[in-house]
């Protein structure tokens, strides 16, 4: 099957998912125009080149969905999707600029387009936008939310900044790295919600567990598909995490069982971001045969089976079905 044809199948499913709150997530496009429109004209530019790049929009799909399946009625949905997802690009912005990266989505990143200078100056007006926009409701709960949820997401870098090129890397501490960088944006996405009335603030802790699930799961099939999917199907190079000096978890897992030669060639491959002592078909045939990227899937799975029990304290009906579809929408993704 082409990358195309597993693209759209992707879409599909997502469309099918969170079809419920599809009219919603128009009304969120229109909030981010909005915001696009009044920001500075070079700042509208970037910042929309950066959120019309192919997101799926699963973060604020979440908040419209959990919203929905609590009963709310209001539009506050619509600004703090919004938000997230703003959050979000502002994350994509930096992450770039530190990791150097080119391509994103098939497409030249912002840096690459608009220089470092630039670019970390969007990113920063978008994570001060969205406080603003916490604050123009003096929503200070929520604020706090999403403050710590950034807080967290920049301490996350700066850990991963200091073990990149590190093969010593442990499975605790990257796991606690990925759950600040990744999984703490989907636990606010998904505890917003309960926020929005007092009828339901005692679902915050059970709905951010719930998204912190969904988002460790999201981030292990993304560095399982760093290895197992193509080009054109992530939009960037593949293993591009060891090109640039990142170790996720299958290499973690893969290291220890390595001989001493093997593992120094990598280990080049780590220092210098070039495939000169080993390639990436060897590198590729020691990861699928030794069994790490079956252990990598088997732990995602066990978060998304996780976050599918935690539905069961969740109200009933086809917006809690619709939670649980997608645990496996996340599991069966390719790009």
């Amino acid at each position: 099957m082409t990358a195309n044809v597993h693209s759209l199948r992707q879409r599909q499913q997502i469309r099918e998912v969170f079809g419920a709150v599809s009219p919603r997530l128009k009304d969120v496009e229109a909030f981010l125009e909005r915001e696009l429109e009044h920001a500075l004209p070079l700042v509208g530019k970037v910042a929309g080149y950066v959120l019309g790049s192919g997101g799926k929009r699963i973060r604020p799909a979440l908040v419209l969905l959990i919203s929905k399946m609590l009963g709310y009625t209001g539009e506050r949905d619509i600004r703090y999707a919004a938000v997230v997802e703003l959050i979000h690009s502002a994350t994509l912005i930096h992450d770039d600029i530190i990791d150097g990266s080119d391509l994103r989505r098939g497409r030249p990143t912002a840096n690459r387009k608009w220089g470092n200078q630039t670019t970390v100056l969007v990113g920063d007006w978008l994570y001060t936008r969205t406080m603003d926009l916490s604050l123009e409701l003096g929503d200070v709960q929520i604020m706090r939310v999403l403050t710590a949820a950034t807080l967290q997401m920049i301490e996350g870098e700066i850990l991963a900044d200091q073990v990149r090129r590190r093969l010593d890397l442990d499975e605790t501490t990257y796991m606690d790295i990925t759950r600040r960088k990744t999984a703490e944006l989907f636990a606010a996405a998904c505890a917003l919600p309960a926020l929005f009335q007092p009828s339901t603030l005692h679902l915050t802790d059970r709905l951010a567990a719930f998204g912190r699930n969904i988002g460790l799961c999201f981030q292990l099939i993304d560095d399982a598909l760093d290895f197992t999917s193509s080009r054109s199907e992530l939009g960037k190079p593949v293993m591009a995490d060891l090109r640039e000096g990142r170790i996720t978890l299958p290499m973690i897992l893969l290291l220890p069982r390595l001989g001493q030669d093997r593992r120094r060639r990598i280990e080049e491959v780590v220092a210098t971001g070039e495939f000169a002592s080993i390639s990436e078909r060897e590198i590729l045939e020691m990861v699928t045969t030794s069994g790490v990227l079956t252990d990598v899937y088997r732990r995602a799975a066990d978060y998304a089976d996780e976050a599918v029990a935690l539905t069961e304290q969740f109200p009933k009906g086809a917006e809690r079905d619709a939670l649980t579809r997608v645990a496996a929408l996340l599991l069966g993704r390719r790009s």
